[in-house]
């Protein structure tokens, strides 16, 4: 099943930073959403995850979106995919 992500994330946030590293130490290239710079970023967020936690990532799928919010799990997931 194919998958596209997007990180939303805040410079100014220790897990993100952290979980931007971990991307940066794999060679993965992701779509990042700054929510403290985007406006709409931080409605999206808002809307579709039900809060503005970062970081987040949203999974889009064939059959729905999904909105996975802890820094150790998104690193988890990601690890367990090929080469985004």
């Amino acid at each position: 099943m194919h998958e596209s992500y997007q990180l939303f994330k805040s410079d100014t946030c220790g897990f993100c930073l952290r979980v931007q590293s971990f991307l940066q130490s794999r060679g993965m290239q992701i779509p990042m959403r700054d929510v403290h710079r985007e406006e709409d970023a931080f409605r999206e967020l808002l809307q579709g995850g039900g809060r503005t936690t970062v970081p987040c990532l949203r999974i889009e799928r064939e059959d729905g979106v999904e909105w996975m919010f802890e820094s150790a799990d998104i690193m988890r997931y990601l690890a367990a995919r090929p080469a985004v």
